[in-house]
């Protein structure tokens, strides 16, 4: 492990510092610390810049609430730039969208990338923009108790299928409970991030259950 002595800040003092986040491992945001800044955030356990354009610090969240908890800082090979992974309170960019990174200028048509967030939105998107023929708009408009119905079938089929240790059959059916599971999400007004909101805290308490036990 390095100190901040390690580091080597450019002729203004600054070091950029990419910001992602911890469960999704999406880029939050691009900004630039200087020592200050990095020494309140390490004690806060918050992020705070440097802001260029104010020249003054800034802590991430004091004014919108969507405060940013830092879950690690990694300096690269160099020393000369930071990762820092956080837990986001909500929205990075001041725009109000998760990230600042939105603008797509080139894709490539051989991979598309997947992700859980994505097909969220996808399932969203067929609740609001139904779509003739789409499945998941069917389950929309079907209601509460047909998706808890298809949860519940799913969550059978999980069972029979681990039952038999048949790992292909398995993941199958495991992948077609997720995507149920995550039309309920939508339909309940739940996130991926309330999700893992709640995981983390029961990581936490595990940790310190663990610690009690050793000590």
């Amino acid at each position: 492990m390095i100190n901040i002595d390690s580091l080597k800040f450019d002729e203004r003092g600054l070091i950029p510092a990419i910001v992602v986040d911890s469960a999704t491992k999406r880029v939050l945001t691009l900004a630039y610390m200087n020592r200050e800044s990095l020494e309140i955030s390490v004690e806060k356990k918050l992020t705070c810049f440097w802001s260029r354009s104010r020249q003054q610090l800034w802590l991430k969240g004091e004014t919108s609430g969507n405060y940013q908890h830092i879950i690690s800082i990694t300096a690269d090979c160099d020393c000369d730039a930071l990762v820092v992974a956080v837990r986001p309170d909500g929205p990075a960019c001041h725009l109000g969208t998760t990230s600042c990174f939105e603008n797509t200028l080139f894709e490539s048509d051989e991979e598309e990338e997947f992700s859980l967030e994505a097909l969220m939105q996808l399932i969203r998107g067929r609740k609001t923009d139904k779509k003739e023929g789409s499945y998941t708009t069917y389950l929309f408009e079907k209601g509460l108790d047909k998706i808890l119905k298809k949860v519940g079938e799913e969550s059978t089929e999980v069972i029979i299928a681990a039952k038999a240790q048949d790992k292909k059959e398995t993941v199958y059916e495991i992948a077609d409970l997720v995507y149920h599971v995550m039309v309920l999400m939508i339909e309940a007004g739940i996130s991926l991030e309330d999700v893992e909101k709640e995981l983390a805290s029961r990581h936490v308490i595990d940790r310190k259950v663990k610690q009690e036990k050793m000590t």
